[in-house]
């Protein structure tokens, strides 16, 4: 049985506990199978890579790594983190996204 995530791409999410916690940023990717997000600028880590065609100097690059989804709140329209819930909308008959603290659906 799956559950829908709470978390897409796209979303503005803010990291509530670990070693980026505080830090705001965008979802760059969501891994459903790790139950795990890559957030832009969040959880950075050092890979060291040899020389290649793309990168003929090699070294160390900063990157995103994954941070699980029960340590992210999405943020709302007020700006504040905020609790998700899904509710079927009226109009279009179809579940929804919304914001538990204001009651916004969330795009």
């Amino acid at each position: 049985m799956s559950t829908k995530l709470k978390i897409k791409k796209g979303d503005i999410v803010k990291v509530i506990t670990g070693e980026s916690k505080g830090k705001q940023g965008k979802v760059l990717e969501v891994m459903v199978d790790k139950q795990q997000a890559i957030v832009e600028g969040a959880n950075l880590i050092s890979k060291h890579t040899k020389p290649n065609a793309q990168n003929a100097q090699g070294g160390i690059v900063k990157k995103e790594a994954g941070i699980h989804l029960s340590n992210l709140m999405i943020v709302d329209n007020t700006g504040k983190p905020t609790r998700v819930g899904r509710r079927i909308d009226a109009k279009t008959n179809k579940s929804v996204r919304y914001s538990k603290k204001s009651g916004e659906v969330i795009k």
